[in-house]
């Protein structure tokens, strides 16, 4: 079967965060098998190094980036290393995020603000970054902001949730579908993917906890954790010519999690 061209990213530089691992490297990956030239962006250069080191192995093209997205100057390095690397951009994937456990009357400020810096701030900064590169460069783009189903609802671990999180990943959504209105004059498209529970690091104590598991189950339609590939997909659609009509939506990749 002919590859259909729609999804077919050659000559396409793709930036992507957080792809030293997880979802990240399968993004990274997805996308190089598809013709895009990918810059790795992540803080931890052993992780970013492994990504590059099987996108290439692969047959792909790929360039670490060491990155803090919390911070403006890194934020545009990326942005200058892939035009200087690859002589363009494309796309970008704010997927670098984290997480944490902690209940909220035992919430310390700076851990909320870690998880705002790097699920929000974050986001924000690189897609400005990206946004004016695009701008300059005189042609259309997209981006694909990850966000989560704890944007959506409350998620709850025994008797706490992670407010921290359900805030950052509920301003996603918004900052998506802003971008998407300011950038839409530029030919700029900007939607998200809410992910489900993905079997990653993130979810690593999910399989220790019997408890976890029941929970996660009964709330997967389809009875199974996701992949980083299920997560990857969907971010392919969204930034391939399959999708030229599509911005300003979050996809959800969540087994049916918000249909309950």
């Amino acid at each position: 079967m002919a590859l259909d061209p729609g999804h077919d990213l050659t000559h396409r530089v793709a930036l992507v965060t957080g792809a030293g691992s997880g979802i990240g490297r399968g993004i990274a990956q997805r996308l190089a098998a598809f013709g895009a030239q990918v810059v790795v962006a992540d803080i931890s250069e052993v992780g970013g190094d492994e990504t590059v080191r099987r996108v290439e192995s692969d047959g792909g093209a790929a360039r670490f980036k060491r990155t803090d997205v919390t911070v403006k100057a890194d934020a545009e390095a990326m942005v200058a290393a892939a035009l200087e690397h690859f002589g363009r951009v494309d796309y970008l994937v704010n997927n670098a995020g984290l997480v944490t456990m902690t209940p909220f009357l035992d919430l310390p400020e700076e851990e909320w603000d870690l998880v705002m810096n790097v699920n929000l701030k974050g986001q924000f900064l690189c897609a400005q970054a990206f946004g004016r590169a695009l701008v300059q460069a005189g042609h259309g783009g997209a981006i694909v902001n990850l966000g989560s189903v704890e944007g959506e609802v409350v998620a709850a671990s025994g008797d706490h949730c992670q407010p921290h999180y359900n805030a950052s990943k509920g301003g996603v959504k918004m900052l998506t579908k802003a971008l998407a209105f300011e950038l839409a004059p530029h030919g700029i498209r900007v939607n998200g993917v809410n992910p489900g529970t993905i079997d990653t690091r993130f979810a690593g104590d999910l399989h220790a906890s019997p408890r976890a598991i029941e929970y996660t189950m009964g709330r997967s339609l389809l009875k199974r954790f996701g992949e980083p590939i299920d997560v990857a997909r969907a971010v392919h659609f969204l930034l391939s010519d399959n999708a030229s009509f599509v911005t300003g939506t979050m996809l959800a990749v969540d087994a049916g999690w918000l249909v309950q």
